[in-house]
Parts: structure tokens; C-alpha cells; sequence
């Protein structure tokens, strides 16, 4: 079938699998242009491996570190005429170049939260790799099924203690405009904990620890994000700031626990699925975006992991920390000229100088990119086959 972008809201419901497919590409061939890891891991699990941040690690420690890899993910499939989402076919294009790379790749797809997925992915882990080196948990979802209780538990984008007015922008409109977001409860935060914080990550590495598949040495990184102070009060300050907090913490507590390295990694603001639907958020990476590339600092999500491993986690002597113990690769972002230039755009950019001030139409090349739109050397008049089997 030929399939072109629909879009509703900050989703779009159709994928290109060629397209998804060139993305891949483009990622793996950034990084077989840079400089290998050095003493990288050789065995990994990626847990939210089929998109943004944990796809990028996935590809990057493939062919920036001959490893061999598990990815673990929730995406939907080809349907009765519908195309399978983004994240199955990044995921099957990655299987697929790692496989020709000469590399080991399994895809297992289902719900991160349960104990059922957890206890596959060991046994793959077993028969495939024998043990890890590297944990990666890079999931982002809206809900999640406690395995303990069954609760079913959802997160919110809200801000805490008081109303929350700052300029946004409707992305399918193009318009600037204020949004007004009411202050949390206390089951809004704690829901929101419960979805988004440590809890799953500590549960991942209790269950790899307890059947003995970590290999010696072996190290897991949990991805967060701080950002400006013009997104606190919906983020950092927020009730996703509270779930990051957590996540935090709960990096001290694996590490006690079970003896293994356990960091944050704090990464920039990028284009994702996830950054998209966080009001005020695409306006901020719209302004973010412009004034990077102008000064030659702008980085991707590929970018961002590859120097991550490359200057951060894998080198001589410890790893490069802040005062709070967590990696951070937010820091071009958040130099102060950088955050400066965006703070002196902020208050004059209207619906009208958009295009202008900021970096949208960069924003809109990137978000289609995320669903295999607008890829250079892929024929979206062709009719392509939407049915594509993982590894």
C-alpha cells in the first residue's frame, strides 16, 4: 500500500517502513562515522529499545561496540490494512543491519511492566548471551500494570502546588498561545511516580540480579531530563519532576542493593514521541533547535548516546558525574549562552515571527522523521509492504 503521514493531535498514526527503515540507517552510518567505544560493553539490554533515546543506544553500542543486543519494547504490528507502528519497523531495520553487521539481535515485544516479559527476556538473555553488561532502561509510557498489586497506574503532565500559564504552541494549528494547566493531587503525583519513576527499573534489575544474568562489572543507566527554567513548573518541578526524582534516588538504591553501577543519565531536549505531547515543551525545543544549530551544538538522540558512551560512562577511570552523581549530556544545552539566546527569544515570539525566532519547521522535519516521513532516497509514491516480522 502507499503510505503518507496522518497526524492527529501529537501523534502520527501511520509509519513508513521504508522510511523508518532509512532513519535506522541514517543513525547506524553517524555511527560507524565516529570513533569506536572504547572497552564498550559486549552484551546488552535495552529496555524501551524501539524509539528515541533507547533505540539510539541500541544502535549505538551495536555498531559503535560490536555488541550484541535485546531490545524490549510494546509496538504494534501490521493490522488489516494498517500499518504497524514506527517502533516496529525501527525495530525490525535495526534486526535486520545487525544481523548483516554480523551481530546478534532479538526483539521480544509486550508489556516491560509485567513479570512475563521480564522472565522471557532472561531466558533469551540465557540461551543468546549467557549474562549483560549493560542494562539500559529507556521506557516511556502513559500507563502502566503493576505486576505486585494489578493496579492499573497513569501518569500526568501537571505542574504541583498552583496553576501553571506560560506561552505554548499548537503544532498542527501553528499558533502561539497561552495554556493554563491545573495543579496535581496527591494521586496524580503518586500515579505518576508509580508510571514513570525507579519502581520498574528497580524491578528489571532485581529480577536479572536474582537469575544471575548481570555479568560482573555491569553497568545500568536510567535516562531523565532537568531542562530550562521555563519548563519547570510543567517538568522539572512538576509531576514528571517528582517521577524523575525517584528515578534518581532509586539509582543509589540498585547500586546498594545489587552491587552494580546504577546512574541517571540527564540528556537535552529532543524531538520525540513523548516530548511532543508535554505542553510548552515543542515551543521551547523549537527556540532550543535554532540557536544550537547556529552555534554548532545541536545533537539528536544518536548524537546524544554515542558521546554519552564515548565521553561520559566509557572511559579511563570513572565515570564523568555532576555534584548529584548523574551523567549529563544536557550540558551543551544548558550552557549558559545557549539558555541565555533561547531566554532572550522567549518573550517576543508570536504566531506571526514563529518561523522566524525559531527552528519549527526543523521541529516538523523532525517529528515526521520519527515515523519514517521525509527521509531522503525513500519513494512515498511507491506502494510498499506494511507486514514486516522482527528477528
Amino acid at each position: 500500500m502507499i503510505v503518507k503521514p496522518k497526524i492527529r493531535g501529537f501523534v502520527c498514526v501511520t509509519a513508513h517502513p521504508n522510511g523508518c527503515a532509512a532513519h535506522v540507517q541514517e543513525q547506524i552510518d553517524y555511527v560507524k562515522s565516529q570513533s569506536p567505544i572504547q572497552n564498550g560493553p559486549k552484551k546488552v539490554l535495552i529496555v524501551g529499545a524501539s524509539t528515541g533515546y533507547g533505540l539510539a543506544s541500541r544502535i549505538s553500542v551495536a555498531f559503535g561496540s560490536q555488541a550484541d543486543t535485546i531490545g524490549v519494547f510494546f509496538e504494534r504490528p501490521a493490522n488489516n490494512g494498517r500499518p504497524a507502528s514506527a517502533g516496529w519497523y525501527n525495530s525490525a531495520a535495526f534486526d535486520t543491519a545487525a544481523q548483516k553487521a554480523g551481530l546478534f539481535s532479538k526483539s521480544i515485544n509486550g508489556d516491560a511492566f509485567s513479570n512475563e516479559i521480564k522472565q522471557e527476556t532472561i531466558a533469551a538473555i540465557k540461551a543468546h548471551l549467557d549474562k549483560v553488561d549493560l542494562v539500559i532502561y529507556s521506557l516511556a509510557s502513559p500507563r502502566r500494570n503493576d505486576p505486585v498489586n494489578g493496579e492499573v497506574y497513569k501518569s500526568v503532565l501537571k505542574p504541583i502546588g498552583a496553576p501553571f500559564t506560560a506561552k505554548s504552541i499548537d503544532t498542527d494549528k501553528e499558533l502561539i498561545a497561552e495554556v493554563t494547566l491545573e495543579p496535581a493531587t496527591e494521586d496524580d503525583i503518586h500515579n505518576t511516580v508509580k508510571t514513570m519513576g525507579g519502581e520498574d527499573w528497580d524491578l528489571w534489575i532485581q529480577a536479572l540480579s536474582a537469575a544471575d544474568v548481570l555479568a560482573e562489572g555491569a553497568k545500568t543507566v536510567a535516562y531523565s531530563y532537568i531542562g530550562p527554567e521555563v519548563t519547570y513548573p510543567i517538568y522539572r518541578q512538576g509531576t514528571i519532576g517528582k517521577a524523575k526524582e525517584h528515578c534518581e534516588a532509586q539509582a543509589k538504591a540498585i547500586q546498594q542493593t545489587y552491587g552494580i553501577d546504577a546512574y541517571v543519565s540527564v540528556n537535552k531536549a529532543v524531538v520525540s514521541q513523548a516530548s511532543s505531547a508535554i505542553p510548552v515543551v515543542p515551543l521551547y525545543i523549537s527556540i532550543l533547535q535554532k540557536v544550537m544549530k547556529e552555534m554548532h551544538l545541536h545533537e539528536g538522540c544518536i548524537e546524544q548516546c554515542h558521546r554519552l558512551f564515548i565521553e561520559k560512562l566509557f572511559v579511563d577511570g570513572p565515570p564523568v558525574l555532576d555534584e548529584a552523581g548523574r551523567l549529563r549530556v544536557d550540558d551543551w544545552e544548558m550552557q549558559p549562552a545557549v539558555q541565555a539566546a533561547v531566554k532572550q527569544v522567549w518573550p517576543h515570539i508570536t504566531t506571526e515571527n514563529l518561523r522566524e525566532l525559531a527552528d519549527f519547521q526543523g521541529y516538523q522535519d523532525e517529528f515526521l522523521k520519527l515515523f519514517g516521513f521525509g527521509l531522503p532516497g525513500v519513494d512515498y509514491a511507491e506502494d510498499v509492504e506494511i507486514e514486516v516480522d522482527l528477528a
